[in-house]
C-alpha cells in the first residue's frame, strides 16, 4: 500500500484537495491499487513546500499539493516561489509531487474557474496514479497534447 500526500490550501476558491482525494480514491478502488491518503491543509501556496516535505518525511511514497494563487502581481511572484520550493522538495526527498496550481484569473466567471479547478485536480489525481501504478497510461498519450484544466492543445504530427 503507498501512502499519498495530498497538500491544499485554504486561500483557494474551491476545496481542489477534496476532488483529488475523490478521484484518487474511486480510481484506486476500481483497479485494485492499494493507496492510503494523507491530507494536510495550510493557508497559502507558500505554505506548501514544508507541509509537503513533513508529508514525505513520514513515508507517503508521492504527492499533489493544489493551490490557487490570486491575480495580482505579488500573488503570481508568490506562487513561482511556492512552485521552486516545491521543486526542492522534490529534489530532496526524491519523490514524485504534482503541482496542482489554478490561478484566480485563468477564468472570465465563477462558473468556468470551477470547472478548471475540478477538472484540473481530478486529472493530475489520475495522472499521479499512473505514474505509480500504470507509467504505460502516460506513455500512451506522450506528445497527445492533452490539457488538465483547459481543452487540449492541437496534435502536431512528427
Amino acid at each position: 500500500m503507498l501512502k499519498i500526500a495530498v497538500v491544499d490550501t485554504m486561500f483557494a476558491r474551491g476545496d481542489m484537495g477534496k476532488i483529488a482525494i475523490e478521484t484518487l480514491e474511486k480510481t484506486a478502488k476500481e483497479n485494485g491499487w492499494g493507496i492510503e491518503i494523507v491530507r494536510k491543509t495550510v493557508p497559502g501556496v507558500k505554505d506548501i513546500p514544508v507541509a509537503l516535505l513533513q508529508l514525505l518525511e513520514q513515508g507517503c511514497s508521492a504527492g499533489i499539493v493544489l493551490g490557487m494563487p490570486g491575480s495580482a502581481p505579488v500573488d503570481k511572484q508568490c506562487a513561482h516561489e511556492a512552485s521552486l520550493g516545491i521543486q526542492q522538495v522534490q529534489l530532496m526527498a526524491r519523490k514524485t509531487v504534482l503541482e496542482v496550481f489554478v490561478h484566480e484569473d485563468e477564468a472570465k466567471s465563477d462558473e468556468e474557474l470551477a470547472s478548471i479547478m475540478r477538472n484540473r485536480a481530478s486529472k493530475h489525481a489520475l495522472n499521479l496514479l499512473w505514474l505509480l501504478f500504470a507509467p504505460h497510461e502516460l506513455e500512451k498519450r506522450a506528445g497527445s497534447g492533452e490539457r488538465q484544466g483547459k481543452v487540449n492543445a492541437k496534435q502536431v504530427k512528427l
